[in-house]
């Protein structure tokens, strides 16, 4: 079944734009709603049978293994979740019949993409569909064809240039040591010669390529522009699901399949994974522009995804996971109601704003959860991927790293709270006397993710050991 979710929206694409197009264009949302709806259906509901081990066959020579675990279906949940939010915010804030309906071709094509990303079992396979998900994000980014949206969409192509430099060379010398691209084939072959430097080198590059691709720091120039340039639909795409699909769950899934663990690279990622932390946050607190300062805020918690994942025990990688399914509910609400906001007032500006939740209290009340969460208080649901990262840093032995992760909330209620003092809190700006809630679309996906970040959150002893611990043994650990 596994291979339908790769085919059917690649179809749909091709149904969409044959004749009678001005019907399509009428029909596209719904299908896409549709489409996104069901995969997150088949995420929670379909049984591990239903998935199995999949050989997808096209013709008689390009064919690929697909296979769905526990790991795969939360990223097929977060994927479908936060495109279907993308969309609906895109209805309102994308104008103009043809544009929108481009708009929903692109996310059925990065659905394809991304799909294939967190199912295939062969590097190079896996290579192509982020490649898909890359060149689909770059025009998606370059939307508004504004100079600011060129300038981030053209910094953004030529890092991405970079990255798939470093991968493609990567499984160049990966194939040339194992002779295939299949994840298993690979890992038995690398198991045999683990400290041959043309391996090691590989390995490097290849994390490197991730590392641009998940927007961590050193790595990062791109991440910035391209959240604030983009529309705000796009935002919420790319800081809510790409740069976990394409970074970290990718760093995740060959790390535990191909790589293994080794002291370079938990060194590495625990290095990167405070960096981002730190640094990401300290950016985020200097930032004036409203979708800028969220940019950098997941930069920072792009960190602690990794530094949970790097600390390579069971309860490190479950909190990681957790984290990453956090990060995309409660960063995609802050990136709808800077959409809100944005619609209102006309302005991303921060210093302008205040007093705005007396005109906009559904934003107001649903970016309070959203922040509260993204800085760890209890009991929402960022507070407990955040407690577990750092449980497991602290019994793995990494005590500094563990204080520096708590530092790092420290921070993060430092920049969420001046960002709600700034924007909804305070004296009324007279400009916006009269303004109101943004339409009814952005009002549903508020609720519907603040309904999730507080469900979440009050479920959670039941989520630890039916479904967060599982994942982290999947791993070993």
């Amino acid at each position: 079944m596994s291979h339908v979710l790769i085919v059917i929206p690649l179809l749909s694409v091709i149904i969409l734009n044959l004749p009678c197009r001005q019907m399509m264009k009428k029909a596209a949302f719904w299908l896409a709603l549709a489409l996104f709806i069901g995969q997150a259906g088949l995420a929670i509901f379909a049984t591990p049978e239903a998935w199995g081990h999949s050989l997808s066959v096209f013709g008689t020579h390009l064919k690929f293994d697909l296979m769905v675990d526990s790991l795969s279906r939360a990223m097929l949940l977060c994927i479908s979740m936060v495109l279907s939010i993308s969309l609906l915010v895109g209805r309102y804030d994308i104008s103009g019949e043809e544009h929108r309906f481009n708009f929903v071709n692109l996310l059925l094509i990065m659905l394809s993409g991304m799909d294939g990303v967190v199912m295939t079992t062969d590097i190079f396979s896996l290579f192509v569909f982020m490649e898909v998900t890359t060149v689909t994000s770059l025009i998606l980014v370059a939307l508004k064809k504004n100079n600011e949206a060129l300038e981030a969409a053209f910094k953004y192509m030529v890092l991405s240039v970079v990255a798939t430099i470093l991968m493609f060379s990567a499984i160049a010398l990966l194939l040339l040591v194992s002779g295939s691209t299949s994840f298993s084939i690979v890992q038995a072959a690398l198991e045999t010669s683990k400290h041959n430097f043309l391996i090691m080198f590989a390995i490097g590059i290849f994390l490197c390529g991730l590392f641009i691709k998940a927007g961590l720091m050193p790595f990062h120039a791109w991440l910035p522009d391209a959240h604030s340039a983009a529309p705000a639909a796009v935002s919420i795409l790319l800081s809510g699901v790409q740069i976990k699909v394409l970074g970290a769950y990718t760093i995740i899934r060959l790390i535990t399949s191909i790589f293994g663990y080794t002291s370079s690279v938990t060194y590495i990622l625990m290095l990167v994974g405070t960096i981002s932390i730190i640094f990401g946050a300290l950016g985020a607190l200097g930032q004036r522009d409203f979708k800028r300062m969220l940019a950098y805020s997941s930069i920072s918690n792009m960190g602690y995804i990794v530094l949970g994942f790097g600390c390579g025990t069971t309860l490190g990688m479950a909190g990681a996971v957790f984290h990453l399914f956090n990060h995309a509910v409660f960063k995609s609400l802050l990136f709808l109601n800077a959409a809100a906001v944005e619609s209102q007032t006309g302005i991303r500006d921060m210093n302008k704003m205040g007093g705005l939740a007396s005109r906009m209290p559904l934003t107001g009340i649903t970016s309070v959860l959203a922040s509260l969460s993204g800085a760890g208080i209890p009991p929402l649901a960022g507070f407990w991927s955040k407690l577990i990262i750092i449980l497991a840093l602290w019994m793995a032995g990494y005590h500094g790293y563990a204080l520096i992760a708590i530092a790092g909330s420290i921070l993060t209620l430092a920049y969420f709270l001046s960002m709600q003092r700034r924007v909804f809190f305070g004296k009324l700006n007279e400009e916006f006397a009269y303004i109101k809630e943004a339409e009814f679309g952005f009002s549903l996906a508020a609720v519907i993710l603040a309904t999730v970040i507080v469900g979440v959150g009050l479920c959670f002893p039941l989520l630890l050991n039916t479904f967060l611990l599982p994942i982290g043994n999947i791993f070993g650990g």
